[in-house]
């Protein structure tokens, strides 16, 4: 049974996400974790995770970089743009597939990622909580129905140290309603807009951040006309919810030879 295991790699590993990660590979029998990834590899960061890993019965590989004998199937990265965009290299001269949570994105490295698709897995989400993904679907369903005669408003939250605004979770709730309606996202969004001497324009879609303190994740969307206001809304408590999406599409992308996914596929039935 063990050689069926998917063996799987993490990148940011002493992260808040990758601390997650770990715990929730550990209880996952389809799992078998095999390397994790350091920004610094020296003895202090070696025996946190060791700590948290417990070597004495699990045969993990530590890092700073991932070396061309490592051994693993997939590569969880929840780090930042320059790091992700250079272990995807590393996946796709090596045949890896990869699951990549990281928010900040150019649309230079979106073409990368589309273009090794074509020879590798990716599975790419800016949110991989289950909750977002069906808040996606009661979007879809929404905007439909008065999307087009709503004033609509995405607000988001996060902790004081996330550096982009608005967050990727944002902007793909706001992409799936522009989509929705048929409409180009880039026309039709303003993005934390300042209200001196603004006045709203038809079928626009508003963005408002918040960065304080130690908020894991909040957005809600709300759509307002003259006759009803309908608000939906998400709130993550903690990390679990994220890590246990992405360790159940690192399962998931393991029989794709090839593509472009994403977390709404995983949900599809």
């Amino acid at each position: 049974m063990e050689n069926k295991k998917i063996r799987l790699a993490i990148s940011g590993a002493l992260g808040k996400m990758g601390k997650s990660l770990i715990k929730e590979s550990k209880k996952n029998k389809k799992i078998k974790l095999k390397l994790l990834l350091l920004k610094k590899k020296n003895s202090l960061n070696i025996k946190k995770l060791k700590k948290i890993i417990n070597t004495k019965k699990r045969n993990i590989s530590i890092e700073d970089k991932i070396k061309k004998n490592n051994d693993f199937d997939v590569l969880i990265d929840f780090t930042n743009p320059k790091n992700t965009m250079k272990n995807l290299k590393f996946c796709y001269k090596n045949n890896k597939k990869i699951i990549i949570g990281t928010t900040g994105l150019t649309k230079k490295n979106y073409k990368k990622i589309k273009k090794k698709s074509k020879k590798i897995s990716i599975l790419h989400s800016p949110n991989f909580s289950i909750g977002i993904n069906l808040i996606l679907k009661l979007l879809e369903i929404t905007t439909k129905n008065i999307g087009l005669y709503s004033d609509i408003e995405i607000f988001e939250s996060h902790h004081r140290n996330k550096l982009d605004a608005p967050s990727g979770t944002a902007l793909h709730l706001g992409k799936k309603i522009a989509k929705t309606m048929k409409k180009d996202f880039s026309k039709i969004s303003v993005l934390n807009k300042d209200h001196k001497n603004y006045k709203r324009k038809k079928n626009e879609i508003g963005f408002n951040s918040i960065r304080a303190g130690g908020i894991v994740g909040e957005h809600s969307v709300m759509f307002i006309n003259k006759e009803e206001k309908i608000k939906i809304q998400h709130q993550a408590f903690n990390r679990k919810t994220f890590s246990k999406g992405a360790i159940k599409s690192a399962i998931w992308i393991f029989s794709k030879k090839n593509g472009l996914f994403t977390m709404e596929d995983v949900l599809k039935k």
